[in-house]
Formats: structure tokens, C-alpha cells, sequence
């Protein structure tokens, strides 16, 4: 009888030591294929990721759930630039015994995600920048009470209703659903990042909001097949800036989900994981 398939909600936590940091992963999905790890949001921990996205992608390949240092139940502590992040992530993926992979970062994830594949391009196949920004992104529009509501130290649903989400009924009602299906997990629930990292993980997002030589000169140096995702109205990293990615990263395409906002993955759970899947899957890419 073939064993019964891990999931989001079922899956364990597991830890692996590397470079003094004992990081908190979770591993589920199918086994043949290209591993995909998920780099999460500002202070986002293994259970805030919507199962209708990451077990739909596990669905086709081995999907990998991370803490970075300092976040939830790893250990460490979050570093002052989003370049040692991604050095983490390296050190984390050496450790679990991987050299190649597909990698999809939301938000400071996203970040984290270019770093990454900047400073370990050997490592990365492929890539997905979801509600993210380049260096030195233009935050001119960004709504002024985020930082507020993103610092409260017990986030509640408003508090993501309005972070995510468009005021719009439609939005408002996806998100709620998204609430609760990020809250199945029952079981060896990661717990949540403190007030103290999320005041640490600031440091790093604004070091990244810096111009450091020609402004997004690096980006060309990203040569993977990259796929860029956002909601028409992202209020914390406002939407110009995806343009701006897809611009300048030579092997990008731009995808840009209507009356939706930063969290556009999950309101659009099912749609985003059959684009993601295509430029996983495809041979070449986005065909």
C-alpha cells in the first residue's frame, strides 16, 4: 500500500544545524522533481502560507517550507542586510543536502529570493518574485499606516484584511477564507515570530531600500527563468515596483492579478499555482 502523501497541515517540523543557526523546515510533496522552496514574508513563519498554494505545487515536485535565522522556531538571529539572509538560505540548503532548486519568495522573501540568486546563482533554476521589490524600489505610494499595523505585536485578521487585501468585497471576502485555511494546523503549530524580530528584520528592509552603485543594475544579472506576481494595488510594496523587476530582469514575465493587493497568491490561490507550475514545468520556459 503506498503511504499516505504528506501535506501542509500534516507534515512535521524538522531542524537542521548550519552555521550555528538551527533552522526550521518542513518537507512534503512528491519526490521525484525539483525541489521548491518558500522564502516568507515579514516575520512569516511555516504557517503562514496558504495550503492551497503550497500543497497544489507539492502536488508536482518536493516543496520545502523555511524559517530563516531569527523567525519563528529557528534559531539566530536576523541579520542587518538582506545579502546575509540570503546567505543563510544557502546555508540552510547546503545543509539538507541540495544544489539545485526552485525558489519562490514573497515579500522580504522576494528580497531574500534575489539575494540569493545573485550571490548563489548555481543554486537557483528558477525563480517566482511575488509582492516583492528590487533595491532601492520606489516606496513613494506606499500607504502610510503600514508600518504601523505590520508592527503590531499580535497581527489579527483587520490587521491582514488590510495589509493584504483590497477594500473591495470580493478581496475582503478571499481573505477571510485565506485566514482560515492558514489556520488548519493544529498540530505542531510554528509558533509565532516575536515583536523583537520583527523590529529586527526592519533593519535589513531598509539597508535593501538604499541604492548601492547603478540603481537595479543587478538585477540583469539574474539570467533564471523568472516569473513576477503582484496584485494591482500592493499598499506595502507598491505594484510599479513589479514592472521595474520585469524590466530589468532579462527572463521575466509580469503577472498582475486584478482588485487584489500584496497578498495576490492567495486570493488567487488556484490561478497562481497553475502559472507557477507552467514555468516550473515547462521545457523551455513559459511555453
Amino acid at each position: 500500500m503506498k503511504p499516505e502523501t504528506k501535506t501542509h497541515v500534516t507534515t512535521r517540523t524538522e531542524f537542521v544545524e548550519a552555521d550555528g543557526i538551527r533552522f526550521a523546515y518542513r518537507r512534503f510533496g512528491e519526490d521525484g522533481g525539483i525541489p521548491l522552496i518558500f522564502l516568507q514574508h515579514f516575520r512569516g513563519g511555516l504557517d503562514h502560507w496558504d495550503p492551497l498554494v503550497t500543497d497544489g505545487l507539492a502536488a508536482g515536485r518536493p516543496v520545502i517550507l523555511f524559517d530563516n535565522a531569527g523567525v519563528a522556531s529557528s534559531s539566530g538571529e536576523t541579520p542587518d542586510t538582506i545579502e546575509a539572509m540570503g546567505d543563510h538560505a544557502a546555508a540552510f540548503i547546503e545543509a539538507i543536502g541540495l544544489t539545485q532548486l526552485d525558489v519562490l519568495g514573497f515579500s522580504i522573501g522576494g528580497c531574500v529570493a534575489q539575494a540569493l540568486t545573485l550571490r548563489h546563482p548555481d543554486r537557483v533554476r528558477r525563480l517566482v518574485l511575488v509582492g516583492t521589490t528590487p533595491r532601492a524600489g520606489q516606496l513613494e505610494d506606499r500607504h502610510p499606516d503600514v508600518s504601523e499595523v505590520a508592527g503590531h505585536p499580535v497581527p489579527t485578521i483587520e490587521d491582514f484584511l488590510f495589509l493584504f487585501f483590497e477594500p473591495s468585497a470580493t478581496s475582503q471576502r478571499a481573505g477571510r477564507a485565506f485566514w482560515e485555511r492558514r489556520h488548519k494546523s493544529t498540530v505542531d503549530v510554528d509558533p509565532p515570530s516575536s515583536p523583537q524580530a520583527a523590529l529586527a528584520q526592519r533593519t535589513p528592509l531598509t539597508e535593501w531600500a538604499g541604492v548601492r552603485g547603478e540603481r537595479f543594475r543587478d538585477l540583469a544579472s539574474i539570467q533564471q527563468p523568472t516569473l513576477v506576481v503582484n496584485g494591482h494595488h500592493d499598499i506595502m510594496l507598491p505594484t510599479i515596483n513589479f514592472y521595474i523587476l520585469s524590466q530589468h530582469i532579462p527572463a521575466a514575465q509580469l503577472t498582475v492579478y486584478p482588485d487584489s493587493g500584496h497578498g495576490s497568491l492567495f486570493q488567487y490561490p488556484r490561478l497562481f499555482v497553475d502559472e507557477v507550475s507552467r514555468l516550473l514545468d515547462a521545457d523551455p520556459p513559459f511555453t
